[in-house]
């Protein structure tokens, strides 16, 4: 069984689903230490025909809490605000009002009691959007769906949940080359392999010069269903690093 394991992002890029299409089971890892000015309460959309971060407000992050522990800080008025900002840069694309209406019902779940949590939100919101792309992996979530016997850090933390939920192969985004190494996962009986985007992976949006690697947002309000089916498959596995040495010597 092929398992994919990545911390809970908002609206995160094509990869990211690519990933989760990729494998048999989906784990968001929200028992991890949250992360400041990464992707768990932002991405880019276009703004102005520019990339810009597409902001989820949050109650006090911090670096010492876990994602699970760590709430939002959305109002009806930050709601607004939010979903003006698509109005107003999505308006004319091809799949806005469809669109709008999913980050709408997305961003309100946060005005919930459940919702208030950061991962509850996320988990909501990855499950939403993984239905509108086609998506059919089961999605669960480590806090909640996952009982590991301790407190477990980086590759032993990956290894001892696929070897809890019976994996055979693990999957990661391409950036996880520098982390995560081939002769570690082989010792442990997993098949490690990572998922490339392919070079060429564009679509057509307001201006001629693609902008890559936007929110899923930016995909679904120019790409028809079809469309991105393909792309989701637009993608290679490819290995890894075999020990930090080689690393090094790179």
């Amino acid at each position: 069984m092929k398992v994919g394991i990545n911390q809970p992002y908002f609206f995160p890029y094509l990869g990211y689903w690519q990933l989760m299409n990729a494998v048999d089971e989906y784990v968001i890892a929200d028992n991890l230490n949250y992360i400041k000015q990464g992707y768990i309460n932002r991405n880019k959309i276009l703004v102005n025909e520019e990339p810009q971060y597409f902001r989820l407000p949050v109650h006090k992050p911090s670096q010492n809490k876990l994602i699970c522990e760590t709430e939002t800080a959305l109002t009806e008025e930050e709601i607004e605000k939010m979903l003006h900002t698509l109005q107003c840069q999505y308006r004319h694309a091809p799949n806005f009002e469809h669109v709008y209406e999913h980050v709408k019902q997305v961003l309100e779940y946060g005005l919930t009691e459940e919702g208030k949590n950061i991962a509850a939100f996320l988990e909501n919101a990855i499950k939403l959007t993984a239905r509108e792309l086609g998506i059919t992996t089961p999605i669960i979530r480590a806090s909640r769906d996952v009982n590991l016997d301790r407190d477990y850090k980086r590759e032993n933390y990956v290894v001892a949940t696929c070897k809890k939920l019976g994996a055979t192969e693990y999957y990661n985004a391409i950036g996880g080359t520098k982390l995560y190494f081939q002769n570690f996962f082989t010792a442990n009986g997993l098949e490690l392999k990572f998922v490339n985007m392919d070079q060429d992976v564009s679509y057509k949006q307001f201006c001629d010069d693609f902008i890559p690697n936007l929110s899923i947002i930016d995909v679904m309000m120019f790409c028809s269903k079809e469309q991105i089916a393909e792309l989701l498959n637009k993608y290679e596995l490819v290995d890894g690093y075999e020990s930090p040495e080689d690393l090094v010597e790179e």
